[in-house]
């Protein structure tokens, strides 16, 4: 299942960027687990996005859990599931099986 999660901060940018760099340090770990498909900041906008796959909300639950911005609780997260239905041909069919290409 892939997971659409948008990043607001509710804190003061001052305050987000002292925990930015350990924030990256986990993107990147998120990333090579392979948990993470891709992430960056909203524009125009204080904020991200991240798309994630996982079995089910609980495993992308515990993900954030250990991201800096949750743990120093300066980013509130949204998180949309998404059973994908169809996809472009070029996106890798192991990250929306059940979806047709087309």
């Amino acid at each position: 299942m892939l997971f659409a999660i948008t990043l607001n901060y509710i804190r003061p940018i001052e305050e987000v960027q002292v925990h930015l760099d350990a924030h990256k340090h986990w993107l990147v770990q998120a990333i090579k687990s392979g948990h993470i498909l891709f992430a960056g900041p909203l524009e125009p906008g204080p904020g991200g996005f991240i798309l994630a796959v996982a079995e089910n909300i609980s495993d992308i639950q515990d993900l954030i859990a250990n991201d800096p911005f949750d743990i120093q609780q300066v980013a509130a997260f949204d998180i949309q599931a998404c059973h994908p239905a169809i996809r472009a041909e070029k996106f890798p069919a192991h990250w929306a099986s059940g979806a047709k290409a087309v």
